[in-house]
Protein backbone atom coordinates (compact mmCIF):
# COMPACT_ATOMS: atom_id res chain seq x y z
CA UNK A 1 0.00 0.00 0.00
CA UNK A 2 3.05 2.28 1.11
CA UNK A 3 4.37 2.03 -2.54
CA UNK A 4 1.15 3.08 -4.29
CA UNK A 5 0.84 5.99 -2.35
CA UNK A 6 4.28 7.11 -2.86
CA UNK A 7 4.10 6.58 -6.27
CA UNK A 8 0.44 8.44 -6.47
CA UNK A 9 2.70 11.57 -4.83
CA UNK A 10 5.67 11.58 -7.45
CA UNK A 11 3.21 10.62 -10.21
CA UNK A 12 0.85 14.16 -9.38
CA UNK A 13 -2.31 15.02 -10.61
CA UNK A 14 -3.00 13.10 -14.08
CA UNK A 15 -6.72 14.54 -14.79
CA UNK A 16 -7.66 16.79 -17.51
CA UNK A 17 -7.74 20.35 -17.16
CA UNK A 18 -10.84 20.98 -19.48
CA UNK A 19 -12.96 23.12 -19.57
CA UNK A 20 -10.57 25.56 -17.26
CA UNK A 21 -8.15 25.33 -20.28
CA UNK A 22 -8.22 23.49 -24.02
CA UNK A 23 -7.09 19.82 -23.36
CA UNK A 24 -4.04 19.40 -25.81
CA UNK A 25 -3.03 15.87 -25.31
CA UNK A 26 -2.88 13.59 -28.73
CA UNK A 27 -5.76 11.49 -29.08
CA UNK A 28 -8.62 12.82 -27.31
CA UNK A 29 -10.76 13.29 -30.35
CA UNK A 30 -10.71 11.49 -33.47
CA UNK A 31 -12.00 14.61 -34.97
CA UNK A 32 -15.23 14.79 -37.84
CA UNK A 33 -15.03 16.26 -41.19
CA UNK A 34 -16.17 19.66 -42.10
CA UNK A 35 -18.17 20.75 -45.12
CA UNK A 36 -16.15 22.62 -47.90
CA UNK A 37 -16.19 23.06 -51.48
CA UNK A 38 -15.19 19.15 -53.54
CA UNK A 39 -14.24 21.00 -56.82
CA UNK A 40 -15.10 18.60 -60.02
CA UNK A 41 -15.02 15.24 -57.54
CA UNK A 42 -17.66 16.67 -54.96
CA UNK A 43 -20.58 14.03 -56.27
CA UNK A 44 -18.10 10.61 -56.15
CA UNK A 45 -16.67 12.13 -52.75
CA UNK A 46 -20.58 12.36 -51.41
CA UNK A 47 -21.24 8.87 -52.88
CA UNK A 48 -18.25 7.67 -50.61
CA UNK A 49 -19.89 8.29 -47.52
CA UNK A 50 -21.72 4.93 -46.17
CA UNK A 51 -24.58 6.62 -44.18
CA UNK A 52 -25.40 9.62 -46.13
CA UNK A 53 -23.91 11.74 -43.78
CA UNK A 54 -22.23 14.39 -46.83
CA UNK A 55 -24.66 15.70 -49.05
CA UNK A 56 -24.31 17.85 -52.00
CA UNK A 57 -25.37 21.76 -52.84
CA UNK A 58 -24.15 22.80 -56.05
CA UNK A 59 -20.66 22.03 -55.47
CA UNK A 60 -20.79 22.45 -51.63
CA UNK A 61 -20.45 20.01 -49.34
CA UNK A 62 -22.62 19.67 -46.55
CA UNK A 63 -22.14 17.30 -43.60
CA UNK A 64 -25.01 15.88 -41.10
CA UNK A 65 -23.16 14.78 -37.97
CA UNK A 66 -25.95 12.84 -36.98
CA UNK A 67 -25.50 10.31 -39.51
CA UNK A 68 -21.72 10.57 -39.60
CA UNK A 69 -19.61 7.10 -38.29
CA UNK A 70 -16.35 8.81 -38.79
CA UNK A 71 -15.17 5.96 -41.47
CA UNK A 72 -12.59 8.23 -42.64
CA UNK A 73 -13.77 7.27 -46.19
CA UNK A 74 -14.03 10.97 -46.75
CA UNK A 75 -10.53 11.83 -45.76
CA UNK A 76 -8.36 8.74 -46.75
CA UNK A 77 -8.25 7.21 -49.99
CA UNK A 78 -10.07 10.10 -51.48
CA UNK A 79 -8.99 12.26 -54.21
CA UNK A 80 -10.06 15.43 -53.29
CA UNK A 81 -10.47 14.76 -49.40
CA UNK A 82 -13.24 16.96 -47.50
CA UNK A 83 -11.80 19.12 -44.44
CA UNK A 84 -11.23 17.92 -41.04
CA UNK A 85 -11.31 19.41 -37.20
CA UNK A 86 -9.90 17.98 -34.22
CA UNK A 87 -12.28 19.46 -31.52
CA UNK A 88 -14.42 17.76 -29.63
CA UNK A 89 -16.87 20.21 -28.31
CA UNK A 90 -19.53 18.79 -30.12
CA UNK A 91 -22.69 18.76 -27.86
CA UNK A 92 -25.38 21.15 -29.65
CA UNK A 93 -29.09 21.43 -28.55
CA UNK A 94 -32.00 20.06 -30.40
CA UNK A 95 -33.48 22.69 -32.46
CA UNK A 96 -37.06 22.08 -31.40
CA UNK A 97 -36.01 22.80 -27.79
CA UNK A 98 -33.45 25.16 -28.22
CA UNK A 99 -34.74 27.80 -25.72
CA UNK A 100 -34.65 28.75 -21.78
CA UNK A 101 -35.48 25.22 -21.04
CA UNK A 102 -32.50 23.12 -22.69
CA UNK A 103 -30.64 24.40 -19.83
CA UNK A 104 -30.90 23.54 -16.48
CA UNK A 105 -31.13 26.02 -13.26
CA UNK A 106 -28.21 27.27 -11.76
CA UNK A 107 -29.13 24.50 -9.11
CA UNK A 108 -28.22 22.07 -10.97
CA UNK A 109 -25.22 23.27 -11.88
CA UNK A 110 -22.47 21.70 -8.97
CA UNK A 111 -24.93 18.94 -8.72
CA UNK A 112 -26.54 16.92 -11.85
CA UNK A 113 -27.22 13.10 -11.45
CA UNK A 114 -26.78 11.33 -14.24
CA UNK A 115 -29.08 7.75 -14.88
CA UNK A 116 -27.53 6.29 -18.13
CA UNK A 117 -29.44 3.71 -20.27
CA UNK A 118 -28.16 1.01 -23.00
CA UNK A 119 -30.95 1.72 -25.41
CA UNK A 120 -28.98 -0.98 -27.36
CA UNK A 121 -25.50 0.06 -28.07
CA UNK A 122 -22.87 -1.62 -29.86
CA UNK A 123 -20.71 -0.87 -27.05
CA UNK A 124 -18.17 1.84 -27.86
CA UNK A 125 -19.91 4.53 -26.69
CA UNK A 126 -20.51 2.51 -23.71
CA UNK A 127 -17.03 2.71 -23.24
CA UNK A 128 -16.39 6.14 -23.55
CA UNK A 129 -19.16 6.64 -21.38
CA UNK A 130 -17.69 4.78 -18.46
CA UNK A 131 -14.21 7.05 -19.06
CA UNK A 132 -16.10 10.13 -17.95
CA UNK A 133 -16.05 8.36 -14.12
CA UNK A 134 -12.31 7.56 -14.08
CA UNK A 135 -9.54 9.38 -13.17
CA UNK A 136 -8.07 11.62 -15.78
CA UNK A 137 -11.40 12.63 -16.67
CA UNK A 138 -12.89 12.79 -13.49
CA UNK A 139 -16.66 14.33 -14.05
CA UNK A 140 -17.25 14.59 -9.97
CA UNK A 141 -15.15 17.51 -9.97
CA UNK A 142 -17.45 19.58 -12.41
CA UNK A 143 -20.45 18.56 -9.99
CA UNK A 144 -21.99 15.30 -12.33
CA UNK A 145 -22.39 11.88 -10.56
CA UNK A 146 -24.24 8.57 -11.49
CA UNK A 147 -27.12 7.56 -10.14
CA UNK A 148 -28.58 3.75 -10.07
CA UNK A 149 -32.19 5.08 -10.00
CA UNK A 150 -34.10 7.24 -12.23
CA UNK A 151 -35.89 8.44 -9.03
CA UNK A 152 -33.01 10.81 -8.06
CA UNK A 153 -31.61 11.52 -11.84
CA UNK A 154 -31.78 14.98 -13.27
CA UNK A 155 -30.32 13.54 -16.30
CA UNK A 156 -30.73 10.63 -18.89
CA UNK A 157 -27.54 9.36 -20.70
CA UNK A 158 -28.85 7.31 -23.68
CA UNK A 159 -26.56 5.32 -26.31
CA UNK A 160 -27.89 3.12 -28.65
CA UNK A 161 -30.45 3.34 -31.73
CA UNK A 162 -33.24 2.42 -29.15
CA UNK A 163 -33.97 -1.46 -30.11
CA UNK A 164 -37.33 -2.50 -30.33
CA UNK A 165 -36.81 -4.33 -26.81
CA UNK A 166 -35.57 -0.86 -25.40
CA UNK A 167 -38.43 1.11 -26.15
CA UNK A 168 -40.74 0.56 -22.92
CA UNK A 169 -38.32 0.24 -20.69
CA UNK A 170 -36.88 3.71 -21.14
CA UNK A 171 -39.81 4.77 -21.10
CA UNK A 172 -40.76 3.38 -18.08
CA UNK A 173 -37.21 5.01 -16.79
CA UNK A 174 -38.34 8.16 -18.35
CA UNK A 175 -41.44 8.60 -16.33
CA UNK A 176 -39.98 7.33 -13.47
CA UNK A 177 -37.66 10.98 -13.41
CA UNK A 178 -38.68 13.54 -11.19
CA UNK A 179 -39.12 17.15 -13.09
CA UNK A 180 -37.11 19.26 -13.97
CA UNK A 181 -35.12 16.25 -16.09
CA UNK A 182 -33.24 16.26 -18.85
CA UNK A 183 -32.50 14.27 -21.71
CA UNK A 184 -28.77 13.71 -23.49
CA UNK A 185 -28.29 11.25 -26.96
CA UNK A 186 -24.99 10.23 -27.00
CA UNK A 187 -23.37 8.78 -30.39
CA UNK A 188 -24.68 9.04 -34.01
CA UNK A 189 -27.07 5.77 -33.58
CA UNK A 190 -28.83 7.44 -30.54
CA UNK A 191 -28.83 10.47 -32.71
CA UNK A 192 -30.17 8.99 -35.81
CA UNK A 193 -30.32 5.34 -35.66
CA UNK A 194 -27.70 4.90 -38.36
CA UNK A 195 -26.27 2.13 -39.15
CA UNK A 196 -28.43 0.05 -37.74
CA UNK A 197 -31.99 1.81 -38.12
CA UNK A 198 -34.89 2.25 -38.82
CA UNK A 199 -35.12 -1.85 -39.13
CA UNK A 200 -37.22 -4.18 -37.78
CA UNK A 201 -35.22 -4.44 -34.43
CA UNK A 202 -34.17 -0.80 -33.85
CA UNK A 203 -35.16 2.56 -34.83
CA UNK A 204 -34.08 6.20 -36.16
CA UNK A 205 -32.81 7.14 -32.40
CA UNK A 206 -33.78 7.97 -29.53
CA UNK A 207 -36.33 10.65 -29.96
CA UNK A 208 -38.92 8.02 -31.30
CA UNK A 209 -39.36 7.41 -27.52
CA UNK A 210 -38.58 10.40 -25.55
CA UNK A 211 -37.97 13.95 -26.13
CA UNK A 212 -33.89 14.91 -26.42
CA UNK A 213 -32.35 18.12 -25.21
CA UNK A 214 -29.04 17.61 -25.86
CA UNK A 215 -27.26 15.65 -28.97
CA UNK A 216 -23.52 14.43 -28.61
CA UNK A 217 -22.94 13.03 -32.02
CA UNK A 218 -19.94 10.61 -32.76
CA UNK A 219 -19.59 7.24 -32.95
CA UNK A 220 -18.28 7.44 -30.47
CA UNK A 221 -18.09 10.81 -29.13
CA UNK A 222 -14.75 10.73 -27.20
CA UNK A 223 -15.50 11.74 -23.38
CA UNK A 224 -14.71 15.32 -23.53
CA UNK A 225 -17.29 15.24 -25.87
CA UNK A 226 -19.59 14.03 -23.63
CA UNK A 227 -18.64 16.38 -20.86
CA UNK A 228 -19.23 19.39 -22.85
CA UNK A 229 -22.92 17.87 -23.69
CA UNK A 230 -23.24 18.04 -19.71
CA UNK A 231 -21.57 21.77 -19.55
CA UNK A 232 -24.18 22.31 -21.87
CA UNK A 233 -26.93 20.92 -20.17
CA UNK A 234 -26.41 23.16 -17.28
CA UNK A 235 -25.54 26.05 -19.08
CA UNK A 236 -21.92 26.47 -18.41
CA UNK A 237 -20.86 26.34 -22.18
CA UNK A 238 -21.91 27.48 -25.57
CA UNK A 239 -23.72 24.75 -27.82
CA UNK A 240 -21.84 22.86 -31.12
CA UNK A 241 -23.46 22.35 -34.55
CA UNK A 242 -24.96 19.42 -35.79
CA UNK A 243 -24.19 20.39 -39.42
CA UNK A 244 -21.30 21.05 -41.08
CA UNK A 245 -18.99 23.84 -39.29
CA UNK A 246 -15.92 24.87 -37.66
CA UNK A 247 -14.88 24.05 -33.99
CA UNK A 248 -17.75 25.54 -31.58
CA UNK A 249 -16.11 29.49 -30.66
CA UNK A 250 -18.29 29.41 -27.50
CA UNK A 251 -16.61 30.24 -23.81
CA UNK A 252 -16.68 27.49 -21.08
CA UNK A 253 -17.15 28.33 -17.42
CA UNK A 254 -14.95 26.15 -15.62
Amino acid sequence: MTKWIWRGLRTGVKTTSYPRSPELASGVSPGRPLGSRGGDKSKLLVERCLTGALGLTGDQIGIDYRRCVHCFRCRRGADSAVGWQTGYEWGTREAARDDDRASLDEAFQRSLHIRVVDCGACGACMSEIEQINKPYYNMHRLGFFLTPTPRTADVLLLAGPLTEHMRHPLTKVYNAMPAPKRVMAVGTCAASGEPFGPSFASNSGVTEAVPVDVFVPGCPPPPLAIIHGLLLLVGRTAPGSLDSAGPSEGRVTP
